[in-house]
């Protein structure tokens, strides 16, 4: 389904009933991303699912992007849908959003769990140069093969080597609906240009923190620095588990996202 928000057309989806949960994808995913959470969490929550702008069946307007526009999307697309509280899980770039999502709009989030993402800024710690040079040194290759070679750096090579068929799949998915690199280049200059930093330790939601302890993308010092900035934060780190763990590791986080749920009811009429 479509609907308008903020002059632009989001593509979202519902699964289950109960609490509503909004799952916030991260960069160039779209929201069958969450093919491993939607089965399971949607027998107790009712999951918001959606394409981020500039991805999937979202609309992706030619202009720059940044994280609180992000944010002010998913605010706008709850009040469309009448929602009026919401816990919220963001991986990735979409741990960016949820995060100014939570500080910008404090009254809809119940509560927060972040997940092998950063706050930008300064004191963030950069993506290693090993895993820029996977992301960048492409010449010649196919669109198959470029997305193949990230998922390498995404996924544990332990993991990436023994599901191929897996693999192929979620590419498949991707090339399905390919991103236009302007819409490309206007996320990553989103996530590139965030400073959120100040705005993050004002965030007074109950959050639970998640992270893969060897992301090559977004290192997890990044995580532990989070969970220093947000007074009465859990973090949960995956040893040995990489910067897609919510897939590779999909039961165990289920049931740690089910399990801080719980401890946080929406007490309010939603």
């Amino acid at each position: 389904m479509k609907i308008n928000v903020n002059g632009i057309n989001l593509y979202y989806e519902i699964h289950g009933s109960g609490e509503p949960l909004l799952l916030i994808e991260g960069f160039g995913y779209s929201s069958w991303m969450w093919y491993r959470q939607v089965p399971e969490l949607s027998k107790h929550y009712q999951l918001i699912v959606f394409d981020n702008r500039g991805v999937g069946e979202s609309d992706k307007p030619d202009v720059p992007y940044s994280i609180e526009m992000m944010a002010d999307d998913a605010a706008g697309l709850l009040k469309a849908l009448g929602i009026k509280r919401v816990h919220v899980l963001g991986v990735s770039m979409g741990g960016y959003i949820a995060q100014s999502l939570a500080f910008r709009y404090p009254w809809l989030v119940r509560s927060l769990i972040l997940c092998c993402t950063s706050f930008g800024g300064s004191k963030a710690v950069p993506m290693p140069p090993e895993t820029m040079q996977i992301l960048t040194d492409i010449n010649g290759l196919t669109p198959e093969e470029i997305l193949t070679r990230g998922m390498s750096a995404a996924f544990t090579e332990e993991y990436f080597q023994a599901n191929p068929g897996e693999i192929k799949k979620i590419v498949g998915w991707r090339l399905a609906n390919p991103q236009p690199l302007y819409a490309r280049r206007h996320q990553w200059n989103a996530v590139a240009k965030a400073d959120l930093e100040e705005d993050t330790k004002k965030i007074t939601a109950p959050t639970l923190i998640m992270t893969g302890a060897n992301d090559r993308v977004v290192p997890a010092e990044n995580s532990r620095k989070i969970a220093q900035m947000i007074a009465g934060s859990r973090l949960v780190e995956f040893p040995g588990q990489g910067h897609l763990f919510f897939i590779e590791k999909a039961a165990e986080f289920n049931r740690e996202v089910l399990t801080f749920l719980g401890q946080h009811p929406i007490t309010a009429k939603v």
